[in-house]
């Protein structure tokens, strides 16, 4: 399915987010969840409506999908959405 996660990404004591805009597509996103840990390869990246909930849908595919705010453009948010590497 799709894992969702937003965070900040400056301004705050902890900025998760704060290298998200280095993110280009082929990148690879590396997610840990308790002792397992998947690996995505980034294939999109651009700026959405804040109020643009059409990313966070359910898919049939493994994917990864990263929120943050857009400096100075509230109205906006920052996504990156990235599909699980297959392991072979």
């Amino acid at each position: 399915g799709n894992v969702c996660l937003a965070a900040h990404n400056r301004g705050y004591k902890y900025n998760f987010f704060q290298e998200i805009k280095y993110l280009e597509e082929g990148d690879t996103i590396e997610y840990k969840n308790n002792e397992k840990v998947r690996e995505y390869s980034v294939v999109w990246k651009g700026k959405i409506k804040e109020t643009d909930l059409s990313y966070l849908e359910e898919t049939k595919e493994n994917i990864i999908t990263l929120i943050t705010c857009v400096e100075n453009m509230p109205e906006y948010r920052l996504c990156v959405q990235a599909y699980e590497i297959k392991k072979l």
